[in-house]
């Protein structure tokens, strides 16, 4: 989620880059978690000079433990704030990023009334599980006529609180799948869709490594795809 301040970049500017910098973090959060945790620290000394956290909102709400701080004379003051919260599904995360704010009390309280609107007002479902089977389309020109697909991590999608009951997943796969191709590769998107309006895609991937089949059976499968 993202805000920010009035009467400073215009938004055709800020939008792109506040949108970036919630890739870089959510990024930063899953593939590097023994890194992460630094920015829960408020404080620590270093060569006698005590350096202290910049992030207003770890003393304010016990449940935000980063992520990272800025400033500029022409960009103003910005937070990428992150908190953790439980409910009724399970623990939740959720990330907002505010750019172009006045002062450091003004990017941290903007921040947190971002967190409290995102935690009550959206729910987080949880799709499938990493490398949960979601489907066996056929396979051309490879070593097996069928290959799994599914997700390389866990899938979840975050909609407008009462909604989840009315989201619709539509699989769009890249047919024909023609081998080989190895494991991970992303073999088609799915899209989730509330009262038929789209509101994320996830990459789907082979479950499996597919190898060529030999010459003749690719072959065959050359001549099948002719009249398919």
């Amino acid at each position: 989620m993202h805000r920010r301040q009035r009467g400073r970049s215009p938004s055709c500017m800020l939008l792109p880059r506040t949108f970036d910098l919630s890739i870089l973090a959510a990024n930063l959060i899953r593939d590097y978690p023994q890194l992460y945790k630094m920015y829960s620290t408020k404080e620590f000394t270093y060569n006698r000079i005590r350096q202290q956290n910049r992030n207003r909102l770890l003393w304010v709400d016990p449940t935000v433990d980063g992520l990272k701080t800025g400033h500029t004379e022409g960009g103003g003051y910005s937070l990428i704030a992150t908190a953790k919260r439980s409910s009724a599904a399970g623990e939740r995360r959720m990330l907002t990023v505010v750019i172009g704010t006045s002062s450091d009390q003004m990017r941290a309280q903007e921040s947190l009334k971002l967190l409290n609107w995102g935690f009550q007002n959206f729910d987080t479902v949880k799709l499938y599980d990493k490398g949960q089977v979601i489907a066996t389309p056929d396979v051309w020109k490879g070593s097996q006529s069928q290959v799994p697909i599914g997700f390389s991590r866990d899938a979840y999608v975050t909609v407008p609180k009462g909604m989840a009951a009315r989201m619709k997943t539509v699989l769009e796969r890249k047919d024909p799948l023609i081998a080989p191709f190895s494991e991970n590769s992303q073999v088609g998107v799915l899209k989730i869709l509330v009262d038929e309006k789209l509101v994320a895609e996830l990459p789907v991937v082979a479950l499996e490594q597919v190898n060529p089949a030999s010459f003749l059976g690719r072959l065959w499968d050359t001549i099948r795809l002719w009249f398919k």
